[in-house]
């Protein structure tokens, strides 16, 4: 039996740990990535979940609205949630220059503040594999989300450029709280469909590859996620006192593009995944 302390206990770290995820997904510049770097994967995704007018649509860990603005380009009528509110300014500025309108909202994607049953359609793109606890971010998408109505997701594979990206800074950071699984899981398709089970049907899941051609060079794109892409940017800090460490890693990010095709040449490989909720 859970105790009252032990449940506060808990809601206190919980609290915190996402406090921290908030912090650092405000570092930096994350909508410079999101525009400068990955842009086509939100009109992939609104594409894939066949977005269109009227439909009421809900962008989960937003950031900055890749895929909130062109789906309300569409004629949806689209929520932009995330735990980082500092993204928004950029994400207004964006819609404003697209003339559309979203509505901006902060939010937990493990406990999202909507009635059951609200959206035709709950998406996210490189955002919700980053919340820490994978079933309970799940469990949201499916609940807020009408029978019948379409869950689409794009995220990072283990495999492909981010998740390995990820691997080669996992020595360089403390590990994860008990319970917090990795972001790149969700670019399992086993993964995802053991989390959804048999509350959605319809599954059609893709690995995909999107062409990256931003970086002259290794280390210009070490330079350009070391500057202004939170998690790394976490990461080096946790080694800011350890220049042999500093120094190490600046290595292996630079090298990382060769593994992938040399770095005029990338494809950062996700995984793109749509589905229907039963009912």
């Amino acid at each position: 039996m859970t105790s009252p302390t032990s449940t506060a206990t808990d809601l206190a770290a919980d609290q915190a740990l996402k406090a921290k995820h908030r912090a650092m997904w405000a570092l930096g510049d994350y909508p410079a990535v999101a525009t400068e770097v990955i842009a086509d994967l939100g009109p992939t995704l609104v594409e894939a979940c066949r977005i269109g007018p009227g439909d009421r649509v809900l962008d989960v860990a937003a950031g900055s609205g890749n895929v909130a603005v062109p789906a309300a380009a569409t004629g949806a009528r689209v929520i932009a949630s995330d735990l980082t509110p500092e993204l928004f300014d950029v994400g207004r500025r964006l819609a404003a220059e697209a003339g559309v309108e979203v509505e901006w909202a902060e939010g937990d994607a493990e406990a999202l503040p909507y009635a059951d049953r609200t959206f035709d359609v709950v998406a996210s793109c490189v955002g919700v594999m980053f919340a820490p606890h994978h079933q309970a971010a799940a469990d949201e998408l499916v609940r807020v989300c009408r029978p019948g109505g379409r869950i689409g997701l794009v995220a990072w594979t283990p495999e492909g450029f981010i998740g390995q990206m990820f691997a080669t800074m996992k020595p360089y950071v403390a590990p994860p709280p008990a319970g917090v699984q990795p972001p790149p899981l969700w670019g399992s398709e086993d993964h995802v469909r053991g989390l959804l089970g048999d509350r959605v049907v319809d599954v059609v899941a893709e690995r995909r590859l999107l062409p990256v051609t931003r970086f002259a060079t290794g280390a210009e794109f070490r330079d350009f996620f070391k500057a202004r892409y939170g998690p790394t940017i976490a990461a080096y800090r946790q080694i800011a006192d350890e220049p042999d460490r500093v120094a190490e890693l600046d290595a292996a990010l630079a090298a990382l593009p060769d593994r992938f095709g040399g770095v005029r040449e990338m494809g950062w490989e996700y995984l793109l995944l749509t589905a229907r909720t039963a009912g």
